[in-house]
């Protein structure tokens, strides 16, 4: 439920739109010691920020007294020392005798217990209750990601739906059938009477509302009491508008004016099938949109085989701790992160990076839960488990990201605020003018329900979360994770890209890019220099050493190794003298420089590389160049963000030789060099606004902040992902490219969204008040406006959803 220390997020019930978001995040506001509350309604959670742990029930309370209650949270304890029935009765009683603990199941068998109570209750305070009547208990686990659960709303939306419509299509038959075929009409009133008929629709139009459409008066009423209407509300008013009014005309008819006694049961009964069939579709398809975090949820198995007292044995992923040695069978998913201590083979990351080509391991590299084992038998060692897994952060950032609100939201939110009482008057005046210009009572009515049916600003609300909510998933199934859903709208509003050079366009680590040799073979003048070097730690030296190993070559042993501080490294291999330094080593040492050889070299330090030099027996022999390789898809990365219309810079602490080689190489627009952390902080200043930032080293975390969007490149490190929004999960730039095409797409389909959410609010009000009434054109029924406002909503989310194939 927590994720900083001060940070706290409640599933909220009850929310169907724009203006319950705004009333929920007022309701917690006016908390004492609850700060930034930030509500979603694709995910149906709240968000804020604790001052006093004792606000939390206080924002328990403020939720149940505006009538949108916190959804109860599951807890599990692991418990020790029960042994029969009676000990499961004292430990259920002490549980359910808590404030807040709606139930206690205890199992004896699997020696647990799953709790269901109020946010307000600390789920450790449930594990010291058990403790303290003499049964030691801990948390199992984490107590889980409390994902509103779409697919569980959707089936009941689904059963509710399905039970209006039997209901309500008996009276749409018999009264649109009416309309439409005089002489069933006529068959009708015949066989049954005007009267009888109208009592049947009376029964079946009640059965709808007392039942499947129970919801919006539970809802809706309350909220008008209270004096903030909301989407239930309008739903309510004009269903029971309608069912009122026809009651009175079947069983009082002479209360109406003659010309007026009519019945509109069939209004009611449809508005209210019509959008529950609207509510069901949305919530079949935020289940959809919520899947991408359930799908990473699910990457974690169970269950691990770990090495307890010499033998192998399998235990739940919940009992792990750092330490454990865990054996991982062929095409095994990782349980949980470690360190691989046996074995070597090939680790699909696919689920990190998007990769689609498996990664080597061996002992000693990282291995991260949820990833997929290739065909190898390997064991690792335990180093993280919970929350504290890659896989778990990942989940959390992507949680938070879809918790987020966008600048665009807000306007949507002031919006809604006024919207619903704005569209409550003009129902009333809808109602007034009838009377006063037609002098029908039933018209009047008819219209003042069609306003109230049509503003529903349900899709207005959905317009924002939805896609931000879908954009994110999509994102983490790219390997952008973006850490706060607001970067989504800066980066797609980003003007220039700078970009770090070592670890982010290059390698990150030296290696041998050039070989020249006079008089001895290139691969020898290698074998020979890397002997030499084999026991030097110097980054120069294991470039040397990591050539000659990537070409085979086996290294005769060094005797008598001596290095000098800038003066290079001297020993004798195969009984030749040799000397590896810089070319000052060389002359100090009198020994003539090859001018050829010199040449070569100073061709490779204009390129910004390092040459080094080897001397055989006193003899110049050969001049290598050690360079930081350019990454393979830095060049493409470039060229993508230039297709992509944005200005490219390079921002380095390397020499300026070095820098200005690489930003010629792949084509950028200005490059910085030589600049310390407080340089680049400097440089991203100048830059001004629409600034993207991407970087991967402690000393890119000031820029990576400062930056409107900090981009961290996932192979860095923590303090750099700390600082950025966006993560690319694995070390590719290309995410860079593929992070700013997803932002454009979720932004373009975000104005899609409120373009036909505001849009269809405003063309079809003024239709449905009668406007085109007085100019022959039609008057719009309750029924078409119920139909119009679910198909807005079910449009909104289905938009939102062909992000899935976004990027």
């Amino acid at each position: 439920m927590k994720h900083h220390q001060n940070d706290a997020e409640l599933t909220v019930t009850g929310m169907s739109c724009a203006s319950c978001v705004g009333r929920v995040e007022k309701a917690l506001a006016a908390v004492p010691g609850v700060e930034e509350p930030r509500v979603n309604l694709a995910t149906g959670r709240a968000h804020f920020r604790l001052t006093a742990p004792e606000a939390l029930p206080r924002a328990v309370e403020a939720l149940a007294g505006a009538g949108y209650p916190a959804a109860p949270l599951e807890t599990r304890l692991s418990i020790e020392g029960m042994s029969c029935a009676s000990c499961v009765g004292r430990v259920e009683k002490a549980l359910a005798a808590l404030p807040g603990v709606t139930s206690a199941q205890v199992n004896l068998t699997t020696a647990s217990a799953t709790i269901h109570h109020s946010p307000g209750v600390a789920p450790q305070a449930l594990a010291d209750t058990v403790t303290a009547k003499g049964y030691p208990a801990e948390l199992q686990a984490e107590a889980g990601h409390h994902m509103h659960d779409h697919g569980g709303d959707a089936a009941s939306m689904k059963r509710n739906f399905l039970v209006a419509l039997v209901l309500t299509l008996p009276v749409f038959v018999a009264e649109m059938g009416g309309h439409a075929f005089p002489a069933f009409h006529h068959w009708l009133h015949m066989a049954l009477g005007q009267q009888t008929l109208w009592v049947l629709e009376f029964l079946l139009t009640t059965a709808v509302l007392a039942g499947p459409g129970r919801v919006f008066f539970r809802v809706g009423f309350p909220a008008l009491m209270r004096r903030a209407p909301e989407m239930n509300s309008l739903v309510a008013l004009g269903a029971s508008a309608a069912w009122l009014y026809s009651t009175v005309a079947t069983f009082a008819p002479g209360v109406l004016p003659a010309d007026s006694v009519h019945v509109y049961f069939e209004a009611a009964a449809v508005i209210v099938t019509l959008i529950l069939l609207g509510r069901w579709l949305e919530a079949r398809a935020k289940g959809r949109a919520g899947n991408a975090i359930r799908r990473l949820i699910e990457l974690a198995p169970d269950s691990a085989h770990v090495q307890r007292d010499g033998r192998i044995v399998e235990i739940p992923v919940a009992e792990l701790h750092p330490g454990d040695i865990v054996h991982l069978r062929p095409g095994e998913r990782v349980a949980v992160d470690g360190v691989l201590t046996e074995g070597s083979g090939a680790i699909d990351e696919s689920m990190l990076t998007g990769e689609p080509v498996p990664v080597a391991k061996q002992p000693g590299d990282t291995v991260t839960g949820g990833t997929v084992n290739g065909n190898a038998a390997l064991a690792y060692r335990v180093t993280a488990t919970g929350g504290n897994t890659v896989l778990a952060r990942i989940i959390r950032m992507v949680e938070d990201a879809q918790a987020t609100k966008l600048p665009v939201q807000a306007l949507v939110d002031r919006i809604t605020a006024v919207f619903v009482p704005v569209v409550i008057g003009l129902a009333l005046l809808t109602f007034v003018l009838w009377m006063i210009f037609a002098g029908s009572l039933g018209q009047a009515l008819v219209a003042a329900i069609s306003v109230l049916i049509i503003a529903c600003p349900c899709a207005m609300g959905l317009a924002v979360p939805v896609s931000i909510m879908v954009g994110t998933g999509r994102g983490a199934e790219l390997g952008v994770l973006f850490r706060r859903g607001d970067a989504l709208q800066r980066l797609a509003e980003a003007r220039i890209v700078a970009l770090d050079k070592t670890g982010t366009l290059t390698q990150g680590a030296p290696a041998l890019t050039a070989i020249e040799a006079e008089d001895i073979e290139p691969l020898d003048a290698l074998r020979l220099a890397a002997a030499a070097e084999a026991r030097s730690e110097h980054p120069l030296a294991a470039a040397i050493v990591g050539a000659a190993r990537d070409k085979g070559l086996d290294l005769p042993p060094a005797e008598a190794v001596q290095a000098a501080v800038g003066r290079g490294l001297s020993a004798r291999v195969e009984g030749r003298a040799l000397l590896i330094g810089n070319a000052a080593a060389l002359t100090e040492a009198g020994i003539t420089p090859s001018p050829a050889l010199i040449a070569a070299a100073e061709g490779w330090a204009a390129n910004g590389a390092t040459p080094v030099h080897l001397a055989v027996d006193g003899r110049h022999a050969a001049a290598m160049a050690l360079a930081d390789p350019i990454r393979p898809e830095a060049a493409e990365t470039i060229a993508e963000l230039h297709t992509l219309g944005l200005q490219t810079a390079m921002i380095s602490g390397d020499v300026r030789a070095t820098a200005e080689a690489v930003g010629r190489k792949l084509g950028i627009d200005t490059v910085t060099a030589g600049v310390l952390p407080e340089g680049k902080l400097a440089a991203i200043r100048e830059m001004g606004g629409g600034t993207v930032f991407v970087g991967d080293g402690i000393n890119d975390a000031p820029a990576l902040a400062a930056a409107e969007t900090g981009i961290a490149i996932g192979t860095g490190t923590d303090v750099a992902i700390e600082s950025a929004e966006v993560v690319l999960v694995g070390g590719d730039p290309m995410g860079v490219a593929r992070a700013i095409r997803l932002s454009r797409s979720v932004m373009r389909n975000i104005r899609q969204n409120l373009f036909w959410a505001f849009g269809y609010n405003v063309a079809l009000i003024p239709v449905a008040m009668g406007a085109l009434v007085p100019f022959g054109g039609p008057q719009m029924s309750p029924m078409l406006g119920a139909g119009a406002m679910a198909l807005s909503s079910v449009f909104v989310v289905s938009n939102a959803l062909r992000l899935r194939r976004a990027a």
